[in-house]
This record gives C-alpha cells, sequence and structure tokens, in this order.
C-alpha cells in the first residue's frame, strides 16, 4: 500500500509515574529527516526515538515534539546555597548600619536573590524510561502511519484514472497513425497529378512508407503503455515507491516528448498536449508519495 508523506500522529498516556505525550507531523521531503524537540534532560532518548521512527517511515521532514512529565514524586529538589545566602544576609546587614537603613532583612528580601536556590533533579532510570517512551511512541506513529496509508490511497485512486486517461490516449494515437499516412498519400497524389498527367503509383507508394516511417510512433506507444503497467505495479505493492514512480514518470515523459516530435498532424498534437498534462499531473501527485 502506497503511503502519503504527509501525515499527522499524537498519542498521550500516563504510565509508571510519568505523563508521556507524543505528536509528530511531516511534509514532503526527499529522504528521511528528523527535527525531534524534548527536554535537553532527556536526550539519552534520542538515538532510541530516532531508530524507532525509521522502522515505519522512510522518507518526510518531520517534526516531533516529546513530553515527559513525573507524577508521583517530585522530579525536581530545591535547595539553599548557604554559604551565598549567608553572603547576602552580611553584604545587607552591612548596608543596613552604615546608612541607617531601617529596613528589616527578612526572608523575602533575602528570596529576590534567586540564585541562593539551587535545584536538583532526580536520576532517572533511563532503560526503563526508553521503554515506556517507545511504548508511547509506537502508539502515535501508527496513528500517523494510518493517516499516511489513508491519504496514499487517495492518492492511487487519482494516479489510477490519470493512467487509464493517458493509456487510451495513447491508444487514440495509435490509431490515428496509419490515417495520417493515407491522408498525406492522398494529397501527394493530388499534387502530382497537378504537375504531371500519369503520375508513378509506385513513387507515391514509396513516397508514403518513407513518410510513414518518419513518423512512426509505435515503439514510443508501446514503451509508453509498458510504464503504464510498471507503474501501476508499483501502486499495488508495499513499501517506499516514491522514487521508483519519479524515475518511470521521467521516462514516460521522454516517450511523449518523442511522440510530439515526430507528429505532423494537429489532432495528433492535440492528444500530445493532454498525454503531456496528464503525466505531469502524475509527476506533481507522486512527489507526496513515499
Amino acid at each position: 500500500m502506497i503511503k502519503s508523506m504527509t501525515g499527522y500522529g499524537r498519542y498521550k498516556e500516563t504510565v509508571d509515574g510519568y505523563d508521556i505525550s507524543f505528536e509528530m507531523k511531516s511534509v514532503n521531503h526527499r529522504y528521511f529527516d528528523l527535527n525531534l524537540k524534548l527536554s535537553r534532560y532527556y536526550n539519552f532518548l534520542e538515538e532510541a526515538i530516532n531508530a524507532k521512527l525509521k522502522e515505519y517511515i522512510t522518507r518526510g521532514k518531520i517534526e516531533a515534539y516529546l513530553f515527559i512529565k513525573k507524577i508521583d514524586e517530585d522530579e525536581k529538589k530545591i535547595t539553599l546555597n548557604e554559604p551565598l545566602c549567608e553572603n547576602y544576609y552580611n553584604v545587607l546587614t552591612d548596608l543596613k548600619n552604615k546608612f541607617n537603613f531601617n529596613d528589616e532583612i527578612t526572608i523575602s528580601s533575602l528570596a529576590r536573590f534567586s540564585d541562593i536556590f539551587e535545584t536538583e533533579y532526580t536520576e532517572a532510570d533511563e532503560e526503563t524510561l526508553s521503554g515506556i517512551v517507545l511504548s508511547v511512541i509506537e502508539k502515535a506513529v501508527k496513528d500517523f502511519v494510518s493517516m499516511r496509508e489513508r491519504e496514499g490511497a487517495r492518492i492511487k485512486e487519482d494516479l489510477l484514472k490519470r493512467l487509464t486517461e493517458i493509456e487510451g490516449l495513447a491508444n487514440e494515437v495509435e490509431k490515428r497513425a496509419p490515417e495520417i499516412v493515407e491522408a498525406y498519400r492522398t494529397r501527394l497524389t493530388a499534387k502530382m497529378n497537378e504537375i504531371l498527367e500519369n503520375c508513378d503509383e509506385q513513387r507515391i507508394l514509396q513516397e508514403a512508407a518513407i513518410y510513414a516511417d518518419k513518423i512512426t510512433t509505435s515503439e514510443e506507444t508501446v514503451r509508453l503503455k509498458s510504464h503504464i503497467k510498471e507503474f501501476t505495479s508499483l501502486l499495488n505493492s508495499n513499501g517506499a515507491v516514491g522514487k521508483k514512480l519519479d524515475f518511470i514518470v521521467q521516462e514516460m515523459n521522454r516517450e511523449s516528448n518523442t511522440i510530439g516530435s515526430k507528429c505532423n498532424d494537429a489532432e495528433t498534437s492535440k492528444m500530445v498536449v493532454e498525454l503531456k498534462s496528464q503525466i505531469e499531473n502524475i509527476r506533481e501527485q507522486i512527489q507526496n508519495i513515499e
């Protein structure tokens, strides 16, 4: 099943005293590009998260946010830097005595100096926390992948319709080719009759054959339909196929250009314009396929 590179997933869970939330979204990108935002206190999780996401995602520019809060006990402890606090107190006392201030030195006045307080964080059990976080992330990424698959199904439906249009146009070009040659033979016969009393029918047939050889597009239409078949097969396969589809579209475009350069007929030219338009629409669509 093909997947879009656009997606969103989120999951939140409280487990083993941790409130954990993981959110992710993605847009088109040629490669896997992860921008993970989390507290530096949990940087040890980054490598494991990156590996977990790569199990499910091959391509896309991904922004992910991890929030962790320990709720069963304090995750940080506030302590007093007593020497610094005493130093502030002594300085304030000297200041009061020197200038005969009436203000009292209180806890509130000392608390204004925030650097007298130090924060100590409770050490996290890295192995236990990693297992919990990865479990939450896996649920979020499955939600994310489901959205990608739904969008991919819509893209696939549109692509199949366009491939049918292209194949139909290729068939029309093939049908039109003998008519173009016959029209050329008729014009050539009329022109020769204007110049000569008795035109050489064998010469006309020879000229018509040469002309037919110059404008024949049978090889291009056969290859074009072969590319359509391969494209359809990839759409029905599993895994990341976006890069392969992009290559096939380039080949389809090359064949349509060759058909356009060979045709010397207004009706066929219109078909080629529509053919190239459909191929361009497909090219734009597959930029969003993983």
